[in-house]
């Protein structure tokens, strides 16, 4: 009967493990997708397929910010297996991409600061983009 409990209480252990890694997986996704999306505009604005909107602008950047800010600690070791799109360069070189997402908040809170007008969004909205290709190009995976 113990020996039935420990066995038990080992399985429930490791489901607990992987509905923690699930979650955990969610949440960052989650998180890219807020990201994702809240490029759209200010990048069609860019290429001149949208007009300018300074509310949509501003908008954009608190969510990137935001999504940078809660992305940064879901990263946590050992939770590179399972469907994501996560680089294991992630955690191997950990401090740079730590650094990469606090660099990523911080280019979206400053654009935030400094875009007034269409003439300095289009000056300072890049720098907002290449922090998030910045980290594509290191940290994410190719999916077919």
């Amino acid at each position: 009967m113990i020996r039935g409990l420990i066995v038990a209480g080992v399985v429930a252990l490791g489901v607990s493990a992987v509905v923690a890694q699930t979650s955990v997986i969610k949440d960052r996704q989650d998180a890219m997708k807020q990201m994702g999306a809240a490029t759209k505009g200010p990048g069609g604005m860019l290429k001149g397929t949208e007009p300018f909107n300074l509310a949509t602008v501003q908008t954009s950047l608190r969510s990137i910010a935001d999504a940078a800010t809660k992305a940064q600690p879901l990263f946590p070791e050992g939770s590179g297996q399972g469907d994501t799109a996560a680089a294991p360069k992630i955690w191997q070189t950990k401090a740079d991409f730590d650094n990469k997402m606090k660099g990523l908040a911080a280019a979206a809170n400053k654009a935030l600061a400094d875009i007034k007008d269409e003439a300095t969004f289009k000056t300072s909205f890049p720098e907002v983009a290449k922090n998030c290709g910045g980290c594509h190009t290191d940290y994410r995976l190719k999916r077919g």
